[in-house]
């Protein structure tokens, strides 16, 4: 970890308000232009990014004495830096402050400035895309992988036996079960061990492991918004477990950076389709999530369809009801189960999501009706497929991990226009 000190404030409460998300810690001792050890905080203090001890070494004019500030950089290498998640990923992470970018690898862009593939980025950020080299990404202290799927699986293990935290976006450690992941992936999973290890990166649902954990399956983007969008309505009984209907409708973004005709300009505008009907590979990513909020197997019936624009999902789910219940009731549902969820937002009963309202954010927004006649609910949600479906949530991975306030570097607003 990279580290710089600060002699103006010292180790206290004033220092803590003055910065509460910094991870402050006593120098035991004098050390001009040596290195020391640094012990776990007090008790008021916050620990070292998850770990009791650390040694920095300080600059030949340092003088660090007891009472000094040390904070913490965490150092983040994102892998697959130049598609479309990779890149959003670099966006949030540039203008992080309590992170910096050390590596951005790129195997199609090598040695090209990062501002010459995204012309966003002049001005922002003078780094230079590299392929990867696992002993320089292994100086840092976490590595988002947002490779194609099949390819995170061959070069996590490096990571982890380097000591590093991960967050892979990828569907390679998203799954409980590996014959589940080979099924829908039609590939051998190479390293089932830490496929039993990995945590399941929703922090919704999943906050207290996530913090634990040293390699994080990021979910996908349907996946959040169906899930996020049912769980509550499963978890609490009344929505039946059986019959669920899952229509979501995505951004073009969502199929990535590579060319394809389908994901041409011309195929695209003005145009809405469905695809990859009843066989899309997150059914069993929602399946799986959802038959734990139900305590019983879930199957559903998932299509997803792709609509003339590059941001956003919206997902229409459908459950039948086990009695009679009322749009307000159930709203009240959802926002007693959400009540500590900065991120999801549930909606006034007679208001729905909409996409331009969650672009460019890490939000959730949820909206419920009941269908009387039908007795049924159908509940809206909508994401930003590759903020709060992808980087987004990978950054909010990243903060619990490294004890800061998951807020930190996304609490921004969605663009809207």
């Amino acid at each position: 970890m990279e580290c710089r000190y600060d002699t103006s404030y010292h180790v206290g409460k004033a220092a803590i308000k003055h910065r509460s998300d910094a991870e402050i810690c006593v120098f035991p001792f004098t050390n001009k232009a040596g290195c020391g050890t640094i012990p776990l905080a007090h008790k008021e203090n916050k620990q070292i990014y998850g770990t009791k001890r650390m040694e920095i070494a300080a600059s030949d004019s340092a003088d660090l004495t007891k009472g000094d500030k040390v904070i913490t950089m965490i150092k983040t290498a994102v892998l697959g830096a130049t598609g479309y998640a990779g890149i959003e990923l670099v966006r949030i992470l540039s203008a992080h402050p309590e992170a910096e970018l050390k590596i951005l690898g790129s195997q199609s862009y090598d040695g090209q400035p990062v501002s010459e593939v995204y012309g966003s980025f002049d001005h922002v950020l003078d780094m230079t895309c590299t392929k990867l080299d696992i002993d320089e990404v292994a100086k840092c202290d976490v590595a988002f992988t947002a490779l194609p799927h099949g390819a995170s699986k061959d070069v996590i293990p490096s990571l982890i036996e380097r000591g590093l935290k991960v967050i892979d976006l990828s569907g390679d450690f998203r799954y409980d079960d590996a014959a589940v992941y080979e099924k829908w992936y039609g590939q051998e999973h190479s390293s089932p061990e830490l496929l039993a290890e990995s945590v399941y990166g929703l922090p919704e649902l999943y906050r207290d492991r996530i913090r634990r954990a040293r390699l994080i399956g990021n979910p996908g983007c349907y996946t959040t918004c169906s899930i996020l969008g049912a769980y509550p309505l499963l978890d609490s009984g009344i929505g039946k477990s059986e019959n669920i209907i899952v229509d979501a409708k995505s951004g073009v973004t969502g199929a990535g950076r590579g060319l394809g005709l389908a994901y041409h300009f011309c195929e695209c505008t003005e145009n809405t389709k469905a695809y990859k009907v009843a066989t899309h590979r997150h059914t069993s990513e929602i399946e799986q999530e959802l038959s734990k909020a139900a305590k019983s197997e879930v199957m559903i019936s998932f299509t997803p369809h792709l609509i003339p624009q590059k941001r956003g999902i919206l997902s229409t789910i459908y459950i039948n009801l086990n009695r009679k219940c009322t749009a307000e009731e159930l709203t009240e549902l959802y926002r007693e189960f959400y009540k500590d969820e900065y991120f999801v937002r549930v909606k006034p009963v007679g208001t729905l999501p909409e996409t331009k309202c969650v672009a460019g954010s890490n939000f959730v927004d949820i909206g419920i009706v009941v269908d009387e006649r039908l007795c049924r609910a159908v509940i809206v949600s909508a994401i930003d497929n590759i903020y709060k479906g992808a980087a987004g949530q990978a950054v909010q991975n990243m903060n619990l991990i490294f004890g800061l306030d998951e807020k930190t570097g996304i609490d921004n607003a969605g663009f809207y226009l």
